[in-house]
């Protein structure tokens, strides 16, 4: 469940969001990765969204894998995979890690967030997770109304679209459906 109350930022280069935190446990990341990736694969995009570069990816197909060992997540595509410090790493038995960079891997901060625009009304909507040194691991862009997925702009929004985010804001925030994310007139850019 949320962490603390929902509070709004401004981040240059991204604009202003209200953040929804929950606590970044082991147990709930492996929980929502899984379920992300195992039954809404398809549905969104992900990747580091730094100053400077924003990965877009679109998963090719579900999983093969989704795995934890030794606090690392690992969800395996087959041609490709990716790894992200969700828990405590050790490092091996002959080679253990320095407990500082331990910390610095794991991820320290996980959150909901979404976008407003200029009026407040929301336009965008993920989740993000940001390691034990405040740099971010991984953004997941939830499906937004106002595109397909596909990408394509649509003519009017598609509120089902939300569908993904009021269940997981349910799931791990414990919050009901806003009508506040259905109140945008359109799609503002950060």
């Amino acid at each position: 469940m949320a962490t603390t109350e929902p509070r709004i930022v401004v981040e240059p280069g991204v604009g202003t969001l209200e953040i929804f935190p929950f606590e970044p446990t082991e147990e709930t990341l492996y929980r929502l990765f899984s379920d992300l990736f195992s039954n809404h694969w398809n549905e969104f995009i992900f990747g580091p969204y730094i100053q400077g570069a924003v990965f877009e990816i679109k998963a090719p197909n579900a999983p093969t894998r989704i795995s934890l060992n030794n606090g690392y997540l690992t969800v395996d595509f087959g041609p490709w995979h990716f790894h992200l410090c969700i828990g405590e790493y050790k490092g091996s038995p002959q080679n253990p890690i320095d407990p500082e960079l331990a910390r610095q891997r794991r991820t320290a901060r996980a959150e909901f967030y979404r976008r407003l625009n200029a009026d407040g009304s929301p336009g965008s909507w993920g989740i993000r997770l940001f390691n034990g040194k405040g740099e971010q691991q991984i953004t997941i862009f939830l499906p937004n109304p106002f595109y397909s997925n596909e990408m394509q702009r649509l003519e009017a929004p598609d509120w089902s679209r939300l569908a993904l985010w009021d269940k997981l804001r349910s799931q791990y925030l414990g919050l009901e459906p806003d009508p506040k994310d259905r109140s945008a007139t359109r799609f503002e850019h950060g």
